[in-house]
């Protein structure tokens, strides 16, 4: 199995990445966590995306806040599909990011989830990956009737609750 990179520009962004690499732990996906910035370190973010595809990857996630380059930065130089995660911050509560992220110019895609959205970005790769690998697809549909069953039974606890 193709295994999925995840590059935050800050340590900040970690409680972030963990949604992520706990819902791939959970799908039995393999995963490599870096942090690399755009502006601080963009000669390590350009090589790790450059060599991602030889080295085992078959998707990247990127979570980067404020100016949010990151994801771009990364999908400029890999083919590979990039999914970018907005992070929040302190002033604008994560909206620079998420247009920072969403905006690409035509040519280089950035999948783009919700502010703080490592969950959804971890789901996103898995299905990705998941269309080489009947295994994985089946995994997912397997937590979709799991995760259904959960709010059934939420349903059935309030409605019996109001009766």
């Amino acid at each position: 199995m193709k295994k999925v990179g995840i590059i935050m520009g800050s340590d900040s962004d970690l409680p972030i990445i963990t949604k992520a690499t706990d819902m791939l732990k959970e799908l039995q996906i393999p995963f490599e966590v870096h942090v690399y910035s755009a502006h601080r370190t963009p000669i390590e973010a350009k090589e790790f995306s450059e060599n991602a595809a030889k080295n085992g990857f078959g998707v990247l996630i990127a979570a980067a806040g404020m100016a949010a380059h990151l994801a771009g930065a990364v999908a400029a130089n890999t083919t590979l599909p990039v999914i970018g995660i907005p992070c929040s911050s302190s002033n604008l509560d994560g909206m620079d990011a998420l247009l920072s992220t969403v905006m690409m110019p035509t040519g280089i895609p950035v999948a783009t989830v919700a502010i703080n959205g490592g969950g959804n970005a971890a789901l996103l790769a898995a299905q990705i990956l998941a269309l080489t690998d009947e295994a994985l697809a089946q995994k997912l549909i397997d937590k979709r009737k799991k995760d259904a069953q959960k709010v059934l039974e939420k349903d059935k606890k309030i409605s019996e609750s109001f009766k």
